[in-house]
């Protein structure tokens, strides 16, 4: 309502202006005084003593100044419209980013979880890694007591091959002098064969020679 009210002011005094622009220019073209400013009431012998030029000249401004006011306000205003524009593209601006900053932020919830996780994970393979140390500290006695019956064993094998060459191989070869069991007749060593009367020969005889 406020609006249409100004509109048809403006427009009003656009055409007066516009009025007086007609008769300052029908002044010139004919040589003839002006008409219009004489309707006025108290001022209009004042007015008409104005030089036809100037009046010519405030006329057309002031048609121009209130056509322009009229555009103005019954049209959108190029200025709000322009700044009602950068208000619209600045909150779409912020909305894009506030959707990025959000999509950002799913992602950076994402690698925290996913820190997380791997946290627990390390966690667990640490805890793995201090129980198989503490099973290897215990296993380590046992290596070292199958290490000492191993060497047991070996020292054992030795105290048996030899009681084996006290008690199996009593016999000595006559032509080499290796020792053979009773049984062989052939030394393994040097091909002699053995005599029943020569098996009958005990080691310690052969060392007595």
């Amino acid at each position: 309502m406020r609006k249409g009210m100004t509109v048809w002011l403006f427009s009003t005094l656009t055409f007066i202006a516009l009025l007086h622009l007609i008769d300052a220019i029908t002044a010139i073209l004919f040589n003839k005084p002006t008409q219009l400013p004489q309707l006025y009431p108290l001022i209009g012998k004042q007015l008409q003593q104005i030089p036809t030029n100037i009046y010519l000249l405030a006329s057309t401004a002031s048609t121009i100044t209130f056509w322009a006011i009229t555009c103005l306000i019954a049209f959108d205003n190029p200025i709000e419209a322009f700044l009602n524009k950068i208000i619209a593209d600045a909150q779409q601006q912020n909305t894009l980013e506030a959707q990025i900053l959000e999509s950002k932020s799913e992602l950076f919830d994402l690698m925290y979880e996913t820190i997380e996780s791997d946290s627990e994970t390390l966690a667990q393979v640490r805890d793995l890694m201090r129980n198989i140390r503490a099973e290897v500290k215990d296993i380590q006695p046992i290596k070292e007591a199958m290490e000492k019956t191993r060497a047991e064993l070996s020292n054992l094998k030795k105290e048996i091959r030899t009681l084996e060459e006290q008690f199996l191989f009593t016999l000595a070869c006559p032509s080499c002098g290796m020792l053979l069991r009773q049984d062989f007749k052939l030394c393994p060593y040097c091909g002699e064969g053995i005599s029943l009367q020569e098996k009958m020969i005990i080691v310690k005889e052969y060392k007595q020679r």
